[in-house]
């Protein structure tokens, strides 16, 4: 099933070369509904009481390297393949939707990104990890340099290799620091091996793991985009377009964050400690900077851009408490922000049609006419701030209490991001949909073909605030394997630090 899921896409981009030209949109949304169906079926046959790897895949691939093809899922990765399968559909129908210039080309470089990004969570070879974290890089350079528009004067692929070139530069630090890894764990007659199983039962030098933690760290803070590392976001968010926008900033964002928890944590236990603070400075820096230019942005894109920044500083923060709650309430705020963030472009996309520019000031008075697109908006809105019965201020409130637990000064910091978000949330709904509407607006309510790729969306986050125990269920022996992972490497260290940190490997009973 794991390789049903994985190759769906690509088979139907690769099918894509005979299908006419007027059905291709049509045909990819047929490849990403299959898919979902498939990632449906997965989860349904997930073992919850289980904290190993399930439907495993395992391939001599490269035997003369140790490498293999090797994929599987568990509490850590099935909601993170389920919300790849799922925001994907919506993303391409809304494209389909629409007339596409060389649309064989588009679609077909979907559905491999989306193969890309599967294999980015699926694999449990550090290698092919980093194959396709390299090869989720090239569909999206296509796709926002072609389709993109131009910004301040700058073309689209100009604004795009700024994107490539700070991609490219940490996923090839990240490759050093796989072979530095694989090479230096190797005690045995038998070779190397990349497999991350074994990778994490080996005893890799306390020296060595100095240095590798900041290849890979470089390399998914990148990827998030974090604060200091950011630089090629402005661009690329003001010129892409939207649909494929919509799935990068949604799942693409996330690899990174998940990579730190399956790779660092438990392969570098010795230096996710060390530099657990520095970390957690640069979360705590991203959540407050995010928020506060959110709130001072015009352009639509660059709210929703600049409020990711902010929401994949909470979520950095939460791995880098090393505790169990804020695992959790990490990989619960990767799901929920994915749901929000991707309809909330979709919904960009609307108002950029309708308005004919990105600047929310000459918006305004949509609701007026168009009620249920107001009404859609304002559930996004209120998720994306986290409001008190939302699946997000549930992970939110995970975060923040294994802070406290960690280091309460960061979890301080940390609530004055929850409390921006509200600012610049409300900002963009009041201008978008209630204030006096710009010259030229055209208002009117949500097409049936819009509210087919929206609202399910919104109904998924609607069933989540009811019940994030469906995520969290799955979750809780994943989670506090990694945890223990660390602890386990790092016992030296967390005890010299227990008093200061107030850590403590926390058991099911005390979560609880």
């Amino acid at each position: 099933m794991l390789n049903s899921v994985l190759w769906t896409p690509l088979v139907f981009g690769i099918l894509l070369l005979v299908v006419p030209r007027r059905f291709a949109g049509w045909w990819a949304v047929l490849g990403t509904a299959v898919t979902l169906g498939i990632a449906i079926a997965l989860l349904a046959g997930f073992d919850t009481g289980s904290s190993g790897m399930q439907d495993t895949v395992d391939v001599n691939w490269i035997p003369g390297l140790g490498v293999d093809y090797s994929l599987g899922v568990d509490g850590i990765n099935i909601f993170l393949v389920v919300l790849t399968a799922l925001v994907w559909l919506p993303a391409t129908a809304f494209a389909a939707f629409r007339d596409q210039d060389r649309p064989k080309f588009y679609f077909a470089l979907m559905l491999l990104a989306e193969t890309a990004t599967l294999g980015a969570f699926l694999a449990q070879d550090l290698l092919l990890f980093v194959l396709f974290f390299d090869l989720m890089l090239v569909p999206f350079y296509f796709l926002f340099g072609i389709w993109g528009s131009e910004v301040d004067g700058k073309t689209a692929f100009r604004s795009t290799l700024k994107m490539f070139i700070y991609t490219l530069v940490g996923s090839l630090l990240m490759l050093v620091g796989a072979v530095a890894i694989a090479v230096l764990s190797n005690t045995s007659s038998d070779g190397i091996t990349f497999s991350l199983s074994a990778l994490q039962d080996g005893t890799l030098a306390h020296g060595s793991q100095q240095w590798i933690f900041w290849l890979f760290a470089a390399a998914f803070l990148v990827k998030m985009p974090a604060f200091l590392v950011h630089g090629w976001m402005r661009d690329t968010y003001s010129s892409a377009p939207l649909p494929a926008l919509a799935v990068f900033s949604g799942v693409l964002s996330k690899v990174g964050a998940y990579g730190f928890i399956r790779i660092v944590l438990p392969i570098l236990p010795d230096a996710s400690v060390d530099y657990q603070t520095v970390i957690l400075v640069l979360a705590v820096a991203a959540i407050l900077y995010g928020s506060v230019m959110a709130f001072t942005q015009s352009n639509i894109r660059l709210v929703a851009g600049y409020s990711s920044i902010a929401q994949l500083g909470f979520i950095t923060a939460g791995v880098f408490t090393l505790q169990v709650d804020g695992l959790n309430g990490s990989l619960l705020q990767m799901v929920t922000h994915g749901l929000v963030v991707v309809p909330m472009f979709l919904i960009i996309a609307i108002l950029y049609e309708r308005s004919g520019t990105t600047d929310m000031r000459k918006m305004g008075g949509m609701a007026t006419r168009a009620p249920v697109l107001a009404a859609i908006f304002l559930i996004i809105s209120m998720a994306t701030l986290a409001m008190p019965a939302t699946a997000n201020f549930v992970g939110e409130f995970y975060v923040l209490n294994g802070l406290f637990q960690t280091k309460a000064v960061f979890a301080y910091i940390g609530i004055i991001g929850v409390v921006l978000a509200a600012f610049y949330s409300l900002r963009l709904y009041q201008q978008t949909m209630h204030n006096r509407g710009g010259e030229g607006l055209v208002s009117r309510e949500i097409g049936l073909r819009d509210a087919i790729c929206v609202v399910p969306l919104v109904v998924c986050i609607i069933a989540l605030s009811f019940y994030p125990q469906f995520i969290l269920k799955r979750t809780d022996t994943a989670v506090p394997a990694t945890v223990s992972a660390v602890a386990a490497g790092s016992l030296p260290k967390l005890a010299e630090d227990s008093g200061e940190a107030g850590y403590a490997p926390l058991s099911q009973e005390s979560k609880q």
